[in-house]
């Protein structure tokens, strides 16, 4: 654990000193899986305001917890009368008042627990941005590593058709080949030509939609660095679909936010309830006249009372209020079964495309098996003059072709292993 946060501390470090660089000199960015999420996690807007609303939500908390406390207001004030009384008159008025509620039908305690229960619910939007997040980043990210993969493997394509192109024509000046032979080879180098500059945009695509993702800087030209790596992992749907409905933050949020409108229940009906307090009031007053010679007057009082209110009859407010709370308690509850739908149609979307990305790379495996073994024996005899250099691309090229469609595969399962991890409430 130790190890893991050193290399986390680190990693903020480097990119700490060494971003702004990269921007400043508008040169490559290279960045790896870890550091994008580290960044998209640090720089997220959505994060970033999730969190400015959970510490709001926190001090919600506080404020409701000043209603246990007794209120102290102190009022003063002075006044100048010139022109009504024979003498004009200066006047100082000064009082404290001290409250202290013992009951208001449940409406401070409630007021608590429905602050408590919304400051769970940011937190639990909190970490649904921060798993969404992070999906995104992850697709965005092996999005980016796989064009770049497919442009390699287009210029490959590309540069082959070009060999081959020159073959044919150089053939063409014996007599070999027919006019239309070759023109056939030019209309395939130009569909090659057309598919390398579609990867070539789609590069540029991803780019932006990671850079986005980053919020960095439109200028620079980040390269994704790594492997679609992959290790596979048997994935069980009843078992995810347990830890999801423990550990969703969507099941979380809406656990908290039926706790607070239930909340805000008891605090609507507190609206028809008695409530009880005990107040003490200090009164100062003085006045002086202007003559030669002052005279002040001071008076002295302090009051201690306790008062009950009970309001009997507010016109059937507090009645309508309650029915307004009770229904949006049952509006959650409805949005919680769907949102628990909605967590079951996502894993088993996730299950499956699991599932189907697995056959996907042993099929792949198979395929890059035979390409390999298949170079292996062309090598050998262009080695031994039995075969040519351009038999020796050809091989190359359909052994890159069967890498790429392995790297695909792995595409594939990458993200859909990131899906379900997300849809079972991890990223």
């Amino acid at each position: 654990m130790f190890r893991k946060d050193l290399r986390a501390i680190t990693l903020s470090v480097l990119l700490f000193v060494l971003y702004p660089c990269a921007i400043a000199l508008a040169q490559d960015l290279p960045i790896s899986l870890d550091e994008a999420i580290l960044i998209g996690l640090r720089d997220s807007r959505g994060i970033l305001l999730k969190g400015e609303e959970l510490k709001k939500a926190k001090a919600k908390i506080a404020e409701s917890h000043a209603d246990l406390f007794p209120a102290l207001t102190l009022t003063g004030g002075w006044t100048y009368t010139k022109g009504y009384y024979s003498k004009d008159l200066s006047q100082t008025n000064s009082q404290i008042n001290l409250k202290q509620y013992f009951y208001t039908g449940g409406r401070i305690f409630n007021t608590i627990k429905y602050n408590g229960y919304n400051f769970e619910v940011a937190k639990a939007l909190l970490d649904k941005e921060k798993i969404e997040t992070a999906l995104s980043i992850k697709e965005a990210f092996y999005t980016l590593l796989l064009t770049q993969d497919f442009t390699e493997l287009n210029k490959s394509l590309l540069d082959n058709g070009r060999e081959h192109l020159n073959y044919t024509q150089e053939k063409q000046k014996f007599g070999e080949v027919s006019d239309s032979e070759v023109l056939r080879f030019k209309s395939s180098l130009s569909d090659l030509e057309e598919i390398y500059d579609s990867s070539v945009n789609q590069i540029i695509s991803a780019k932006e939609s990671l850079i986005n993702l980053l919020y960095l800087d439109k200028e620079v030209n980040i390269i994704a660095v790594g492997n679609i790596a992959y290790e596979e992992a048997e994935v069980a749907l009843d078992q995810g679909l347990l830890k999801a409905l423990e550990e969703r933050p969507e099941i979380k949020q809406y656990a908290a936010q039926i706790n607070a409108d239930r909340s805000a229940v008891e605090i609507a009906k507190s609206g028809g309830r008695p409530s009880i307090y005990a107040s003490w009031d200090y009164y100062s007053r003085s006045h002086a006249v202007t003559t030669t010679v002052n005279t002040k007057n001071w008076s002295d009082y302090s009051v201690l009372g306790a008062t009950f209110s009970w309001p009997v009859f507010d016109g059937w407010k507090t009645k309508a209020k309650v029915e307004q709370a009770v229904f949006d308690l049952k509006k959650t509850q409805l949005l919680r079964e769907k949102a628990i739908k909605d967590i079951i149609l996502e894993l088993k979307e996730a299950y499956l495309g699991l599932k189907d990305a697995i056959l996907k790379i042993k099929s792949a495996q198979s395929e890059l098996k035979l390409y390999a073994d298949n170079l292996r024996v062309v090598n050998e005899k262009c080695g031994k003059g039995e075969l040519s250099l351009l038999d020796k691309s050809d091989a190359g090229i359909k052994y890159s072709v069967s890498e790429f469609n392995k790297n695909q595969a792995a595409y594939d399962y990458v993200v859909a292993k990131a899906r379900f991890d997300k849809a079972t409430g991890g990223f």
